[in-house]
């Protein structure tokens, strides 16, 4: 890298300086931007009562930022938000519902005064093919519907609205006002047989990823997508202890089912670092996904 841009910056200037010198007249590292840290930053995670939500809720208040966690009126949601203290709110409401979600963001800014940061993790799932020939039976289309509004409309309902909120902060040094993560699937590159609507629902936000990105870019908002694999989450928790082992060791490494928090953990990165945008990230340990 530094041989091309001396070949650069000599071609472009000859008498900029020579190759000794090369290193203290092109570059300043200085002027790098520093780290982003968590603390401080007001964030609304979607399905925060339970697995990745609430991992991601209590490592955003563990690392000093604010959380308003919106999830279903029925779910631990608000158990979350007890646990977190006065750090963290709780929004009951359905993302696939504008005045829900609008809702949930006034939280965010009447509670904390503002809105840096919004996580996707709210989702369902169902396992239907296509066609059963057994049974001379189509997949039922209102079921296709209903996942790809949960996931899909959902998730863009929540971005769309955040991004309204996010953009009226002040721009830091890099011109960044906030960060938008979503939540996909290693099902949008290796869905399985029953899949097609999970696939189908977590594939589009893995698409529209880029185009919210570039939507927003001029507003100083990055937007990124994790697309986890096989996690330890209460869906599977609920599975035998024997379905789980045979899940982990298709893990090539490490051969295990994902902690909650290391989703988490990916969710700090992002934000910290300011140069990861439109970027989707596969958090899986090297699986792919068998038919």
């Amino acid at each position: 890298m530094w041989c091309v841009l001396a070949h650069f910056v000599l071609a472009q200037n000859k008498t900029l300086c020579s190759f000794r010198n090369l290193s203290c007249c092109v570059l300043n590292i200085s002027t790098m931007s520093s780290i982003k840290s968590l603390r401080g930053l007001v964030g609304l995670v979607t399905g925060g009562g339970s697995g990745l939500g609430k991992a991601t809720a209590q490592r955003l208040v563990k690392q000093g930022a604010r959380v308003v966690v919106l999830d279903l009126p029925n779910s631990s949601g608000d158990d979350t938000a007890k646990e977190l203290g006065d750090d963290c709110k709780f929004a009951a409401g359905d993302v696939t519902s504008e005045s829900e979600v609008s809702a949930a963001i006034a939280t965010a800014r009447n509670s904390f005064g503002r809105l840096d940061l919004a996580v996707n993790c709210a989702g369902v799932g169902i396992a239907v093919k296509t066609y059963n020939f057994n049974k001379n039976r189509a997949h039922p289309l209102a079921e296709f519907q209903r996942v790809l509004t949960v996931n899909t409309v959902g998730s863009f309902n929540v971005i769309r609205q955040s991004a309204g909120e996010i953009g009226k902060n002040d721009p830091g040094p890099d011109g960044e006002r906030g960060v938008i993560i979503n939540t996909a699937s290693v099902a949008a590159f290796d869905g399985q047989i029953g899949q097609a609507a999970y696939s189908a629902s977590k594939g589009a936000i893995v698409g529209m990823t880029l185009p919210i990105a570039r939507d927003l870019a001029s507003q100083g908002i990055r937007v990124c997508t994790i697309a986890p694999g096989l996690f330890d989450t209460p869906l599977l928790a609920a599975l035998p202890e024997k379905v789980r082992t045979f899940l982990a060791r298709m893990i090539p490494f490490p051969s295990r089912l994902g902690h909650p928090d290391e989703f988490a953990h990916m969710v700090q990165f992002i934000v910290e670092n300011p140069m990861i945008n439109a970027e989707v990230i596969r958090l899986d340990g090297a699986i792919r996904m068998q038919p």
